[in-house]
């Protein structure tokens, strides 16, 4: 009786001493870049988390989608571009020091949310993070604007801020 206690107790000290050596890797500052885990792990819980709030409380979009892109193009100026940059690629300082940092808008990771998850993203802003919610100061047919012009933001070539864009 007493080798299955034994056996126990150092499969218990073992898990401890594996969790105690686990959190000391975990590094709290913002200056270093997570772990491709770290990463994995959170972004799949917030894929979960916003699918699932995003399931109940979402208005009905704006039927006129040229207006609305339009409508969205000034209102990403004004509210999205100071962190995620013009492009929606090219975060700017704000956006690339901050943590989590701003995200990448074309990338496939945004892009693969629904139009009512992204939504509930802007209206509610994501808690932990740089990302702010803006259901008090922009009305819902804002937000659903921004929706709207998000989906039309393609990567392209990074261009610098001192570069004049071609025409």
């Amino acid at each position: 009786m007493r080798l299955p206690v034994l056996i126990v107790l150092i499969v218990l000290a073992a898990s401890a001493a594996v969790m105690i050596l686990g959190l000391a890797q975990i590094k709290l500052d913002a200056l270093h870049e997570p772990s491709r885990l770290e990463t994995f792990f959170a972004t799949k819980v917030k894929h979960i988390l916003v699918a699932r709030s995003s399931r109940h409380g979402i208005p009905p979009a704006p039927t006129d989608l040229q207006a609305s892109i339009k409508e969205g193009d000034t209102v990403y100026g004004t509210d999205c571009a100071a962190c995620h940059g013009l492009d929606g690629h090219t975060p700017t300082d704000t956006g690339r020091w901050m943590y989590p940092r701003a995200s990448d808008l074309t990338s496939p990771e945004v892009q693969q949310y629904s139009d009512r998850e992204l939504f509930w993203i802007i209206k509610n802003g994501i808690r932990l993070s740089g990302m702010p919610a803006f259901g008090k100061v922009e009305s819902d047919d804002h937000i659903w604007n921004l929706v709207h012009y998000l989906r039309t933001l393609r990567r392209g070539p990074v261009r610098r801020a001192e570069e004049p864009a071609s025409e």
